[in-house]
């Protein structure tokens, strides 16, 4: 009777080990999902200040190299306008003089600044702009998965017994775009 008495015992320990070691499994599961939440959320953070960080910068370089090109390229197609509007021949001599002139400073800004090509920083800046718009992206996705694989932990079955005793409840943070995010920002120089 005793010896029964003992493997009774035994069994009903064994019995509460594994489930306290279950519950305690689903317990650090929920945890860590719940966990991953806010720091996938520091990641979309991260790059979002990226994007704060880089995207002025970089308007501001390319607005520099810009306007400096610019100025001389303006300066270049308004003095041809005026070579071609001279009618006397001091006027077409004037008018030659100083496009030289602007031309030669064009020259100058080429040599010594062969990296100086408007085109290529306005390339860059679109490239720069849709790699950290694409980075947003990703870790938005990401920051969605995580909420979601919480979810579905918390809502699943045995998984929401243990979370319902130990107050875990489904999370709506997920991230949604605001309405004006339908249209394509406006970069402008």
């Amino acid at each position: 009777m005793k010896k029964g008495l003992l493997i009774g015992i035994g069994a009903v320990v064994a019995v509460v080990l594994v489930v306290g070691l279950w519950v305690g499994s689903i317990y650090n599961r929920l945890v860590t999902t719940s966990e991953a939440i806010p720091a996938q959320w520091s990641q979309v953070e991260t790059v979002l200040q990226r994007r704060y960080d880089l995207i002025p910068n970089l308007v501001n370089t390319v607005k520099g190299y810009a306007k400096h090109e610019k100025d001389i390229l303006e300066e270049v197609t308004r003095l041809r306008s005026q070579w071609g509007a001279a009618k006397s021949q001091p006027e077409k001599v004037q008018a030659a003089n100083q496009m030289e002139s602007a031309l030669s400073r064009l020259m100058v800004v080429v040599e010594n600044y062969p990296q100086l090509k408007a085109n290529e920083n306005f390339i860059r800046l679109q490239d720069e702009l849709a790699g950290t718009e694409n980075r947003i992206s990703v870790e938005r996705m990401r920051y969605n998965a995580v909420v979601n694989a919480y979810n579905v932990t918390v809502r699943s079955f045995p998984d929401n017994v243990i979370a319902g005793m130990f107050g875990f409840q489904k999370s709506d943070a997920y991230f949604k775009s605001q309405e004006e995010a339908a249209q394509a920002p406006k970069v402008q120089f």
